[in-house]
């Protein structure tokens, strides 16, 4: 076999893959096992309940809400803030995204004014709806990176096949958070979100029998179209992997008790799956010349400027930590709220307000799977063996 023929192999077993096999699998599929690091924390917390008791006491809070939010304020600090942060080195610090999207950008204002107001009048409203879209995030991210293994991978699936994907995609995080919210057990720390949906919608059964049979139909389609793309020999076996324990981890994350807690387990892998894609796609983007006009983000995004990134996301996250306590201080020592109530409305307050100006770009962002575009290269001719 000449060295070019086993180049090209190489080339098409890398061509699976988003960046390559190793970084994949590290930041985008085997991650996965990071989901259940934040329940475990929390549940390792509560053992330690002689320890923490007198702490808590401090704050006026007991050990399971102390440890709670010590865990929620973990994963904000590490991964969370700082995958929230990352969007804006795509949209409002890239100078040519902020030309041709101006109002995009400027509508972004609003969405403080909406999470301040709620936050201060209605705690549960403003949870349901962050956990409704956070949800429809996640799996929209998810969309995402399929679109982008599909984007890589021409010519494309057929519509069946893409529709296959979806669909286990958009249903696998609903039948056990059904099952919870109709029983009237879907709480986010002190706030149970089933007697708010329980105003708009009637709880019951129905709701396990809608979820659950929508995720089975769209399960069987897929382990059926998947199987045939095996035999047929097309089938992608990374994007394949990732959908497969995707739906696996969304599924039964639900079930669990503490949701708050369980939920910042899939927050953690979406999140470094976040930070990691948009370095990548950044760093695309600069080697094929699309950030000239944008020195700062291109200096984020040069070749070795990982650490770079992740600490300027991470002083953003340390400024709005700074931001939460400032407003804690107030309810709390100001007004004499209680600690949960303080605690509660400064983080979401100041974590919301940027989080959901996130969402929002982002479900302009998810529909540019071209991103992903290698940038072009002088054809090198490999000598013959």
């Amino acid at each position: 076999m000449s060295v070019a023929a086993a180049t090209m192999t190489g080339a098409r077993t890398q061509e699976n893959w988003l960046h390559s096999r190793s970084w994949d699998l590290t930041y985008i599929t085997l991650s996965v096992v990071l989901v259940a690091s934040p329940y475990l924390a929390y549940l390792g917390l509560l053992r330690l309940a002689p320890v923490f008791q007198g702490l808590a006491t401090v704050f006026g809070a007991n050990v399971d809400s102390f440890s709670r939010n010590l865990v929620n304020g973990f994963v904000a600090l590490v991964v969370g803030g700082p995958h929230m942060y990352a969007t804006f080195s795509r949209t409002a610090l890239d100078h040519d995204f902020a030309k041709k999207h101006p109002r995009l950008l400027w509508s972004s204002l609003l969405i403080p004014v909406i999470v301040i107001s709620l936050a201060l009048i209605n705690l549960p409203l403003l949870l349901t709806v962050f956990f409704f879209w956070a949800s429809i995030h996640v799996l929209h991210q998810i969309i995402y990176i399929t679109e982008l293994y599909n984007y890589k991978n021409k010519p494309g699936l057929t519509l069946f096949s893409r529709l296959t994907d979806y669909g286990v995609i958009l249903t696998c995080l609903y039948p056990l958070a059904a099952w919870r919210i109709s029983t009237g057990n879907f709480s986010i720390g002190t706030n149970n979100l089933s007697a708010v949906i329980g105003q708009i919608l009637p709880l019951g059964p129905w709701m396990v029998w809608l979820a659950g049979g929508a995720f089975g139909i769209a399960l069987v389609a897929w382990l059926v179209d998947s199987a045939n793309q095996w035999r047929q020999g097309t089938l992608n076996g990374p994007k394949t992997l990732f959908i497969g324990l995707t739906a696996t981890a969304a599924f039964f994350v639900p079930a669990l008790g503490n949701l708050d807690t369980a939920f910042q387990g899939m927050n953690v892998w979406h999140s470094l799956q976040y930070l990691a894609l948009t370095w990548m796609l950044n760093n695309l983007r600069q080697q094929r010349g699309e950030l000239e006009r944008s020195p700062f983000v291109k200096r984020l995004s040069a070749d070795g400027s990982a650490r770079r990134y992740y600490l300027w996301t991470m002083g953003l996250t340390v400024a709005d930590i700074a931001l939460a306590g400032a407003i804690f201080v107030v309810l709390r020592f100001v007004f004499g709220q209680p600690f949960d109530f303080a605690f509660d409305r400064s983080y979401y307050i100041a974590v919301l307000s940027f989080l959901w100006i996130h969402y929002y770009h982002d479900h302009y962002l998810f529909t540019q799977p071209e991103v992903i575009q290698m940038p072009a290269r002088s054809p090198a001719v490999a000598p013959a063996t």
